[in-house]
């Protein structure tokens, strides 16, 4: 006959109960973030492992190498890779024996000399993260925003007119202002295309697309026209903005890092906060998820589409006003070198997270920043590191892929798949 348990064994139980179950929660949840990191690092991996094939299959030195015999080529082959990605490490984020050295030595121009590597790298990440920021949230309200280029380019000319046409505002209201002017300019840019889908049901792919070229030439006739410095020689470059409008720089040159990399950060933490801790992110996140289901819940599906399409155009704008109003101190034609088009990978690596695209957005930073070191020293093409970025993203948009490289067993809560229905979809 079984004995049942008395009080004193079942306060013992509840206890050992008690005891077990934070380590259980604690357990589930670091399997739980493993499952979400481990296929972004082991596709950053993978595409530094085939990165370094391309360089050795794109270097002559291997080749001539083989040509004497066997083991002199595989040693060509570590001797190329090694010294292309210590390029690449020293040019982003710094010598370690300098950076030692300089610790050691106690100079300040010495420290922030041996740090600028990767200080710059967080300059070059940090239109990413306003340009991510705004595909993200497209993505995340259900919209494909392509034009992310175009608006960066209209909120940057906004910022500098604002920058150099007003004068004699002190600093605290004139730089906010021009940061409010990239950031109305990008949202106009972007409420365009959400209202043409909103009254007529068009794509927003198509008119981002198309917005883009409006754009590119608009600010191409601004430059060459009304927007032309007076002393360029007909060159399609702005005056310099004013003081009073510059974002602030930390430090003297050679080092460019400045406020709005702190700034952007800010930022990425309130759009965390709207997206996730207030009714109308909720609200965002349904239509993106399901607009059939949130037009019966009685949202105002095309309210949505239009103010969602403004914001994320802001965001936009703000990547570039923050290029010209803390870096480039005016606008010229090269602006942007694709960071519109880079941050559509950018976002889908971050898994349209704020905080996975500021991580992913230093990432990228540090492979430009370091790409260029790379190109010096190892006359490696800096087109390798596009090439890399692309098959990072390809691994992370397939996970199924990685999963079999990597023999890793598919989690249980499943990953997070991003996908555009009809080039106008959302998130499920």
């Amino acid at each position: 006959m079984k004995r049942e348990p008395n009080k004193f064994e079942e306060a013992g139980q509840a206890i050992l109960q008690e005891i077990n179950e934070p380590d259980q929660e604690q357990e589930q949840h670091k399997r739980s973030v493993w499952s979400v990191v481990s296929i972004p690092l082991l596709a950053i991996l993978t595409g530094l492992i085939i990165g370094a094939i391309l360089i050795a299959a794109t270097s002559s030195s291997v080749y001539a190498a083989f040509g004497e015999s066997p083991w002199r080529g595989i040693g060509a082959i570590f001797s190329e890779v090694y010294q292309a990605y210590k390029a690449l490490f020293t040019g982003s984020i710094g010598d370690p024996v300098r950076i030692i050295n300089a610790l050691r030595s106690g100079e300040g121009s010495a420290i922030r000399a041996a740090f600028n590597p990767f200080l710059e790298s967080l300059v070059q990440a940090t239109p990413y993260i306003f340009a991510g920021l705004a595909v993200a949230f497209g993505f995340r309200s259900g919209l494909f925003n392509i034009g992310v280029e175009g608006q960066l380019f209209i909120g940057a000319a906004c910022a500098t007119f604002v920058g150099y046409a007003i004068k004699g505002l002190p600093f605290i209201i004139h730089m906010p202002l021009a940061f409010l002017a990239g950031a109305l300019g990008g949202a106009l840019w972007g409420f365009i295309p959400g209202l043409l889908k909103a009254l007529t049901g068009g794509h927003e792919v198509i008119n981002t697309i198309m917005m883009n070229y409006i754009a590119f030439r608009l600010t191409e006739w601004l430059l060459s026209g009304v927007m032309t410095r007076p002393d360029s020689g007909g060159m399609p470059i702005s005056p310099l903005i004013e003081k009073s409008a510059q974002i602030p720089q930390f430090f003297k040159s050679p080092i460019r890092f400045h406020l709005g990399f702190f700034i952007a950060l800010g930022v990425a933490w309130l759009i965390w906060w709207l997206l996730f801790k207030t009714k109308w992110g909720l609200n965002f996140r349904t239509v993106g998820a399901n607009p059939r289901a949130a037009k019966y819940a009685g949202l105002s599906v095309p309210k949505s589409y239009m103010l969602a399409m403004a914001i994320s155009g802001a965001l936009a704008g703000l990547a570039g006003a923050v290029q010209v109003l803390a870096v480039n101190r005016s606008m010229a034609l090269g602006l942007s070198s694709g960071y519109g088009f880079d941050s559509i990978a950018l976002a889908l690596i971050g898994n349209n997270h704020p905080l996975g695209v500021v991580l992913t957005s230093i990432l990228f930073g540090t492979l430009r920043n370091g790409a260029t070191r790379m190109m010096v020293v190892s006359r490696i093409p800096i087109d390798i590191v596009d090439v890399m970025q692309a098959i990072i993203l390809m691994f992370v948009a397939a996970p199924a892929i990685i999963r079999s490289l990597y023999r890793l067993r598919k989690s249980k809560e499943g990953e997070e798949t991003v996908f555009v229905s009809g080039w106008g979809g959302g998130q499920s």
